[in-house]
């Protein structure tokens, strides 16, 4: 006697079905543009989530160099690395990073909010972000979506 009547469904590498959307970050806070990517990344945002595939969606950024950051964290906020070497650690301000490259403060910002693990690896592969309107992905289709309407 079968009494269950609903079953867990947990997607696979076979099962899952991956789109190509395009984020416009024209005048979206940082932190907030790259929570929302993130989970679509993820796919936290589909029914058949499940924690260990990589069941989220290729997610396209443009107009990465009209982000926006609040208060002071231009000149304030910090990128810190090291060289490996002894008193090797170098630091930049967000103003510096956006200078040199904006599409990186927005690669960071995305990478911080994945797994750091192999997964994660995976995952980050799936983001593409131009600083420019244009993209190379036209042959995709990509759908534009907004992030404002996205829990």
């Amino acid at each position: 006697m079968n009494t269950l009547s609903y079953k867990t469904v947990s997607a696979n590498k076979a099962t899952v079905t991956k789109e190509w959307l395009v984020v416009d970050a024209d005048g979206q806070t940082l932190g907030r543009l790259a929570s929302k990517i993130a989970m679509l990344i993820r796919g936290k945002n589909k029914p058949n989530y499940t924690p260990h595939v990589d069941c989220g969606d290729n997610v396209v950024v443009i107009n990465a160099e009209k982000i926006n950051l609040t208060g002071k964290k231009w000149s304030d906020k910090t990128y810190i690395r090291h060289t490996g070497y002894p008193g090797g650690q170098r630091s930049l301000t967000a103003i510096e990073v956006f200078q040199k490259n904006p599409i990186k403060l927005v690669e960071k910002a995305v990478k911080g909010m994945l797994p750091k693990n192999k997964l994660g690896s995976a995952l980050y592969r799936n983001l593409y972000v131009y600083a420019g309107a244009e993209h190379k992905q036209e042959a995709q289709s990509p759908k534009a979506i907004n992030l404002n309407d996205l829990k």
